[in-house]
């Protein structure tokens, strides 16, 4: 690696410690208790929700919205997606009811404004366009556009609901730590069709249910796709940290100008070992940062696969269903069943290039063994809700749905394909 790549660093890391940290800090166990999730929106106009969102109105909307009391933390994506993370709760009644309040709060200050936030997985109306102008996003968009235009649709059009659930125990089980991580990696495809929202670009069908989760699959894969599913959580994360490559390097000495983008592809692995000087503990924590694979051991596990949701309460049946599917240790193992077979299906490639997750992506709920799954993964969290606590008005959330779509073989996406040829209400 040339001398001239990387700017002095202090405190620099072995790979034994690049190793012994990601091993040490990837799967936190014990009792799975918290309960979190990652809400992004597509801000839009609301006379005119094609009408492309200037600078200096979104400025205003960040300057506005951080005076706001919100209680979950609140960010803005490169394409001016607004995203809102809940704190940790201890149930998922304290969850959902804390994120509806700054839902709330959000809505009714951006109403006056003439702005609102949608629940697409994917912009329906507008190109992408990049408004927030950092050097760790120009260094993205340059990286992610040797793989052609989906890096730039990820960053600037795309939106998810992102589930944050506890590692689990560190004993094998259905809480097991172990037993969790593949459920999350056989579920997700599941979780894809199921809440598949983003059938549409710039008002026009682009043949995916999913927009959102074939760009993901069209991405670097080094970056995007899952670890090995069948070795041990732990060493197949490490490995996979040491092996993807190395997005950019930052520039640590607090000027405003380009961070590098290596020209060769640089595995953080070979940083470590060759690099003058080898990476320090900060350029590998942001390394693992720009890693996005559909399932991301942060200490936690963070499920990526779900498209956001239409409505008020849309975005809470994905959180809720999860939650009972893994906290529930009867309604785990029914998922488990339900699932495995996927496995088999879903063959050697990893998620989310393999098969199963293209047709996840692309026909939703019509997949009869997705639909299949779907209909018994739903049915065991239907059950399991009550048990863990869930409200009446959550409870109700999640049965709509599955009787709307779940039961029918259907997904959101289906809804707005239907109301763009006509067919709405006669489906």
């Amino acid at each position: 690696m040339p001398e001239q790549l990387r700017p002095s660093r202090a405190q620099t890391v072995t790979e034994d410690e690049v190793e012994a940290l990601v091993h040490g800090i990837c799967f936190k166990t014990g009792p799975p208790t918290r309960l979190g999730v990652e809400l992004e929106w597509v801000l839009h106009d609301l006379h005119d929700p094609a009408r492309p969102l200037h600078p200096t109105r979104l400025t205003a909307v960040t300057e506005g919205l951080r005076t706001l009391p919100l209680r979950s933390a609140l960010t803005f994506e490169p394409g001016g997606q607004l995203e809102l993370s809940s704190r940790p709760a201890s149930s998922l009644t304290s969850c959902v009811q804390e994120m509806a309040e700054d839902l709330s709060a959000v809505r009714a200050f951006l109403a006056p404004m003439g702005l609102g936030i949608a629940g697409h997985g994917h912009d329906p109306w507008r190109r992408p366009r990049r408004l927030l102008d950092l050097p760790r996003y120009h260094a993205m968009e340059s990286y992610l556009d040797r793989w052609g235009p989906a890096g730039r649709t990820m960053m600037c059009r795309s939106a998810s609901v992102q589930v944050c659930l506890d590692a689990g125990h560190e004993e094998p089980g259905p809480l097991g730590y172990g037993r969790r991580s593949r459920l999350a990696h056989l579920l997700g495809a599941v979780l894809v069709a199921a809440f598949a929202n983003s059938p549409l670009d710039q008002g026009r069908p682009t043949g995916w249910r999913s927009t959102r989760q074939a760009a993901w699959a069209a991405m670097d894969p080094g970056r995007t796709q899952a670890p090995a599913t069948d070795a041990e959580p732990r060493a197949a994360w490490t490995d996979y940290v040491l092996r993807a490559p190395v997005m950019c390097i930052r520039d640590t000495d607090g000027g405003t100008g380009p961070w590098e983008v290596p020209v060769d592809k640089l595995r953080l692995r070979d940083w470590v070992r060759d690099g003058r000087p080898r990476p320090s503990l900060e350029d590998v924590s942001y390394h693992i940062s720009t890693l996005f694979p559909p399932v991301r051991p942060r200490g936690h596990l963070e499920l990526r696969m779900v498209d956001a949701q239409h409505g008020a309460d849309g975005w809470m049946v994905p959180l809720a269903v999860t939650a009972a599917l893994f906290d529930d240790p009867a309604a785990a193992e029914a998922a488990y069943r339900a699932v495995k077979p996927l496995g088999d299906t879903a063959g050697a490639a990893p998620a989310p290039r393999n098969p199963l997750w293209e047709r996840a992506a692309q026909q939703g709920l019509a997949d009869p063994e997705l639909h299949a799954a779907a209909v018994a993964c739903f049915a065991a969290a239907e059950e399991a809700l009550p048990r863990i606590g869930a409200t009446p008005e959550v409870c109700a959330a999640v049965a709509g749905f599955r009787a709307r779509y779940v039961a029918r073989g259907r997904c959101p996406a289906d809804d707005l394909l239907d109301s763009l040829s006509g067919k709405e209400g006669r489906s």
